[in-house]
């Protein structure tokens, strides 16, 4: 019954599109470095020997090998890297980082053409809510759409609010939330269409779930004072 009750309108995406529409996207969009991201960084050049101070790896109970270390972004906005020391690299995206130490390595001598790699560890984003499968999802590109992160979730589920989907983002201690709808096509021109690490997508519950919560409570109040009244009369009848 409660399913039923649904149109079109509060169920299908992207409801403005029309047929054979064109929508170019212009968004360049690029995820920049926060505090508290985890960076895996490796430098190479021609000469490995040279890199090797570049590189540290893990200890790894004197065997040889491991994997490299990780880079904490501090609450200052730094890394604490070898030879170079504090390197500020909180709202720079991946690219500009990667320039900025190829920069300090051939500008001080150290490197010649350098080749710098960069990828963040801990890019993940939460889902939440009325969706088929909540959870925390890592994220293995630098680059996501909510559409993508709801796919990874299944779906909204039928309770699902499709209309205002909330993304909180944190940036460095200041937290915004922005409602996305979608049912519209503007949905791709929204501020929060692509993802940022650690981002949360909360799905409300519409009418029908609300609808459907109330119905349960009154069923259960409903049973509760059936068993009650049962009781009393069996006491009575006795």
């Amino acid at each position: 019954m409660l399913t039923s009750c649904y149109t079109k309108k509060d169920i299908v995406y992207f409801q403005n599109a029309k047929n054979f529409e064109t929508i170019v996207d212009t968004d360049t969009f690029r995820a920049k470095l926060k505090i508290g991201d985890v960076l895996s960084i490796n430098v190479s050049t021609l000469n490995l020997e040279v890199t090797k101070p570049y590189n540290l790896m893990e200890a790894t109970g004197g065997e040889e090998g491991g994997k490299l270390i990780d880079y904490l972004i501090d609450s200052d906005g730094n890394i604490d890297y070898p030879v170079l020391g504090k390197v500020k690299l909180v709202g720079l995206t991946v690219e500009e980082a990667k320039q900025l130490l190829k920069k300090k390595f051939e500008e001080g001598g150290l490197l010649k053409d350098p080749v710098v790699i960069i990828r963040i560890k801990n890019y993940r984003v939460a889902i939440m809510g009325w969706v088929n499968r909540p959870g925390v999802y890592p994220i293995g590109s630098e680059r996501l759409s909510i559409l993508e992160a709801i796919a990874m979730a299944g779906d909204l589920n039928i309770y699902g609010k499709r209309k205002d989907v909330l993304v909180i983002r944190d940036f460095n201690g200041t937290k915004t939330y922005t409602e996305i709808d979608l049912t519209s096509k503007e949905v791709f021109n929204s501020p929060v269409f692509y993802l940022t690490q650690n981002d949360i997508v909360y799905v409300k519950p519409n009418r029908g779930a609300i609808s459907a919560a109330n119905g349960d409570a009154r069923i259960g109040i409903i049973s509760s004072l059936a068993s009650i009244a049962i009781s009393l009369t069996l006491i009575f009848t006795r």
